[in-house]
């Protein structure tokens, strides 16, 4: 491509944390600017936020409508390639609709709806249309979970048995939602949230993440959801018992109220010749078990032959030079921005890096949130999955 794929973004105003994360991983390849946005449901916070990341006014908007209609009227030469959603989950149901329809991609946060009917209507969507969908489950961005992936699909561990997935993080152990913190406000909230709290928050990544790498999917769970602090209203933690479609079993803890945990996802995934450990916190690293001999220690770019060509694919910098959260979410733009471009091109995009979450994956976020709340109210504990 002779030029870069031009972002517009709805949400994320200046000081929103995830908003500013996308922005950041967007940049950092220099396949992608951001040309305009509508950063708020303010129309005059929207403006602010455009002119401190130094928009010309004219590409700022008040609404996202606005701007789809606005933008589709530019030369295609101007007009923005796709859209990133970064607002509550509420609210994204209704850009990404519009977005498809006007015919630009979408790249948009997770969960992708509050509903299984809405996501169901964006999945008919893309298929309608066309375009790119990218869900941000970032978490598959890492280049050891490629390499994880990459080893278990290829049979390097035999036939799985068994799939074990952590996520704890500690931050509302509190009631931090009656205070003045934006991020616990809506995350607590259903009419914002959808109606699960830390499963929906965290817990689809986790649920996400068992699937990527092993390719095996859910077919039925056993869910035991909780409300620890008084008074709140969605979950804040979760302990699941899994059932797979190859016959493997698992666990899926997720929990907002472990005391002392940061963003400690950890993924264990055992066969019957070898079994797989990834950590979040040391995301550089995987670690093989065999039978038969000792552990190996596999590293993000120390190359002896045994890395994965995806897994290289998603490597910038030498062995040693910690890469980490934002390098993650930069793989999955970057792959939407190489997608996008062999398109305008009318090639056929490279297989490398058409690897991202898609609207497939969000569907299936939403129906395993239904499937947990289910199986959690229910005296009937395992329930089948389906979406």
């Amino acid at each position: 491509m002779s030029r870069k794929i031009r972002m517009g973004m709805v949400g994320g105003g200046v000081g929103a944390f995830i908003g500013d994360v996308h922005r950041k991983a967007a940049a950092l390849d220099g396949h992608i600017e951001l040309v305009c946005g509508a950063f708020s449901s303010d129309p005059e916070r929207s403006k602010k936020s455009g002119k401190e990341l130094y928009l010309p006014d004219d590409r700022v908007y008040g609404t996202y409508e606005e701007m789809f209609e606005k933008e589709k009227q530019l030369p295609e030469g101007e007009r923005m390639d796709f859209v990133s959603i970064v607002t509550p989950n509420h609210l994204h149901f209704s850009p990404a609709k519009m977005a498809l329809e006007n015919g630009f991609h979408v790249v948009c946060d997770k969960p992708m709806t509050v509903n299984l009917e809405e996501a169901k209507k964006l999945e008919a969507l893309v298929e309608e249309t066309g375009q790119v969908f990218a869900l941000t489950h970032n978490y598959t961005g890492y280049p050891m979970v490629k390499q994880a992936r990459e080893m278990v699909r290829g049979g390097e561990l035999g036939p799985i048995r068994k799939i074990v997935v952590e996520y704890p993080q500690g931050w509302l152990a509190t009631k931090l939602e009656e205070g003045d913190n934006k991020q616990a406000s809506w995350r607590t909230d259903p009419k914002k949230a959808g109606p699960a709290g830390a499963m929906g928050d965290i817990g689809t990544h986790a649920e996400n993440l068992a699937e990527y790498v092993t390719g095996h999917q859910i077919s039925e769970l056993c869910a035991d959801l909780s409300r620890m602090v008084d008074g709140r209203v969605l979950d804040d933690d979760g302990n699941i018992l899994l059932r797979f479609d190859n016959g493997a079993k698992g666990v899926l803890h997720a929990s907002q109220i472990s005391v002392g945990e940061e963003n400690n996802l950890k993924l264990f995934v055992y066969g019957e010749k070898g079994g797989l450990e990834w950590h979040q916190h040391e995301p550089n690293t995987l670690l093989i078990k065999h039978l038969d001999r000792p552990m190996e220690v596999y590293r993000t770019g120390v190359d002896h032959g045994y890395l994965k060509d995806v897994a290289l694919a998603h490597t910038r910098i030498p062995a040693g030079h910690p890469e980490g959260f934002i390098e993650a979410f930069a793989n999955l733009y970057r792959n939407v921005a190489m997608t996008i471009s062999a398109r305008l091109e009318g090639k056929k995009p490279d297989p490398v890096y058409v690897d991202f979450p898609t609207v497939k994956d969000g569907v299936r976020g939403i129906a395993f949130l239904n499937t947990v709340i289910k199986s959690s109210e229910s005296d009937q504990k395992w329930t089948p999955f389906s979406s």
